[in-house]
């Protein structure tokens, strides 16, 4: 997991514009909300990269990559994380959140669940 950290790119009197991802491959863009307390996740990806944009609300993310300890990262509006591939990956809500998923790989649409393997020990409960 890695937290990537995001420029303005241009602003004026209307607002500002910023890339959140450039140069990427992008297959699906998957918008999400989450609930106060409510958990996602408690799997992996063999052959998907997501990256998790935070638009409202507050999340903790926990990965676990190859058996490795467990990192927890706070995610705050506005912030942009990246899950590699056979990265395990749980999020819980601490605020009522929404938040978009750009996915690089075989999930979004039919494909969803053709990648994604379910922790049989979850990392967040």
């Amino acid at each position: 997991m890695k937290k990537i950290k995001s420029k303005i790119n241009f602003k004026d009197n209307r607002g500002f514009i910023k890339d959140l991802l450039e140069k990427k491959n992008i297959n699906a863009i998957t918008f999400i909300t989450q609930k106060k307390g409510k958990i996602r996740g408690n799997h992996f990806h063999k052959r998907t990269i997501q990256w998790n944009y935070l638009i409202k609300g507050k999340l903790e993310l926990l990965t676990r990559k190859n058996k490795q300890k467990i990192i927890r990262t706070l995610i705050k509006e506005g912030e942009l994380v990246e899950t590699s591939k056979n990265e395990s990956h749980a999020i819980k809500a601490l605020k009522n959140s929404e938040f978009l998923v750009f996915t690089q790989g075989p999930r979004g649409g039919k494909e969803y669940e053709n990648d994604t393997f379910r922790l049989k020990n979850p990392i967040l409960k």
